[in-house]
């Protein structure tokens, strides 16, 4: 798939990543469709299409409804002619100790970071089938392959998020409908402060939300399933090889952040 030429769709495109990808996708020669709920921030991320795309176009919504969310991805579909590229980047973090948890917080999380991707890609995937064509870009985090402290919730939707991704990959092996794994680390984006969540224990560099949509686009024109942006796929695999290490050195800086706290 090249961007250049594309219809591309991106959820959660009002800041972070998706309002630095949006506008980059717009650079490259693509049609964009952006998808968010705050309407005034979402509308300067549009100008910014714009000036490349001009036929790129925005939907105010909130995709946590996700009979919403399923109806938005196909009046897109209708209103751009089609669409060659999905990338379902919305997402919300929860960080709160399972002790606190609730099964609202868990049911929330859960709908809006892995039900609502899932239902609107069921909703395309026939049209996209039908053509043979498409790329499906879901955008999870490293938190889907580790847990972290007080983001069971958030750690739960974005390994079913993966799941999800790996499993479609396999049953689409023989079409021409792709998908892409993206599991970006510690962002800069609004994730880190955000009301009803406990504070991050992470205090290090940030990645900038720019190198990572540079890193989604070459995702989509790859052949590669699965991106680690930045590359922390050496933790992944040290935690898989030794998962006992990795649970104790995941305590010990537990224990060295509050401290400093």
């Amino acid at each position: 798939m090249q961007v250049d030429g594309a219809n591309v769709l991106v959820t959660g495109a009002s800041a972070g990543i998706g309002a630095a990808l949006a506008p980059l996708l717009a650079e490259r020669g693509a049609t964009v469709g952006i998808v968010a709920r705050r309407e005034d921030r979402l509308a300067e991320v549009l100008e910014r299409c714009r000036a490349h795309s001009p036929a790129s176009r925005m939907w105010v919504a909130d995709l946590s409804d996700t009979e919403a969310a399923e109806a938005l991805a196909l009046q897109a579909w209708d209103e751009m002619g089609g669409l060659d590229v999905v990338v379902h980047n919305a997402g919300a973090p929860k960080r709160r100790k399972v002790t606190e948890l609730s099964l609202d917080d868990v049911r929330a999380t859960m709908t809006l970071n892995f039900e609502s991707p899932v239902r609107m890609t069921l909703a395309l995937l026939p049209r996209m089938l039908e053509r043979d064509r498409g790329v499906i870009v879901n955008v999870s985090s490293l938190g889907g392959r580790m847990g972290i402290e007080t983001e069971a919730a958030y750690s739960a939707s974005k390994f079913a998020l993966a799941g999800f991704s790996e499993s479609m990959q396999l049953d689409l092996w023989d079409t021409g409908v792709d998908v892409r794994l993206i599991l970006p680390g510690a962002i800069a984006t609004e994730i880190w402060d955000q009301p009803d969540n406990d504070p991050p224990l992470y205090d290090g560099d940030l990645e900038p939300a720019e190198d990572v949509a540079a890193g989604i686009i070459a995702a989509i024109e790859g052949d590669a399933f699965e991106h680690y942006l930045p590359d922390l796929k050496p933790i992944v695999e040290f935690k898989t090889g030794h998962i006992d290490d990795f649970m104790g050195g995941a305590k010990d800086f537990a224990r060295q952040q509050r401290a400093k706290g």
